[in-house]
């Protein structure tokens, strides 16, 4: 039992260890020149097209949500009259 415990252990080590390692690009420095950049524009919409486009759905999800709200709201304050 403790064998078979050792070679997983070892096995799991191998496994880690040997796996090959992704480098990617630190891309933190364009993105900081972008982020603090003096151009006018709201911090939320400098990422590009998909920061307006996430911001206009969630604009519209939110004032919909709200405009049902309230009619939700005004339907069980004045509920329909029965015969």
């Amino acid at each position: 039992m403790l064998r078979n415990l050792l070679a997983l252990r070892q096995i799991a080590q191998r496994t880690i260890s040997t796996t090959s390692r992704r480098h990617f690009e630190n891309k933190v420095p364009e993105k900081q020149k972008l982020f603090q950049e003096d151009n006018g524009m709201p911090v939320h919409l400098k990422g590009g097209a998909s920061d307006a486009l996430l911001y206009r759905a969630t604009m519209a999800l939110t004032v919909g949500g709200t405009v049902y709200a309230i009619y939700l709201l005004a339907m069980a304050a004045f509920p329909k009259k029965q015969n």
